[in-house]
């Protein structure tokens, strides 16, 4: 048969918004638990006291999206003027 070629979709821009604080809590919050999940020790309160310690180091998996979040958002500033 007559294959169609795909015409290429462009990505999906993501733009960065200004998170309220209690947003920003919850997010915070989701974080730290998820990175306290992928972490390896015997239980939750083990782990999960260990990722906030770290966090508080600045360390840590959590903080680590955290920054992570925000230099996408400023190499999506670009965009801001489409909101």
């Amino acid at each position: 048969g007559g294959k169609k070629e795909k015409t290429a979709k462009p990505d999906p821009v993501y733009l960065p918004v200004e998170v309220d604080t209690t947003q920003g809590k919850a997010l915070a919050i989701r974080w730290l638990l998820v990175a306290a999940r992928k972490r390896q020790g015997r239980d939750m309160v083990f782990k999960l006291s260990n990722e906030l310690i770290d966090a508080a180091k600045g360390s840590g998996d959590a903080v680590r999206k955290r920054e992570e979040t925000h230099r996408m958002a400023e190499a999506n500033r670009a965009f801001a003027h489409y909101r």
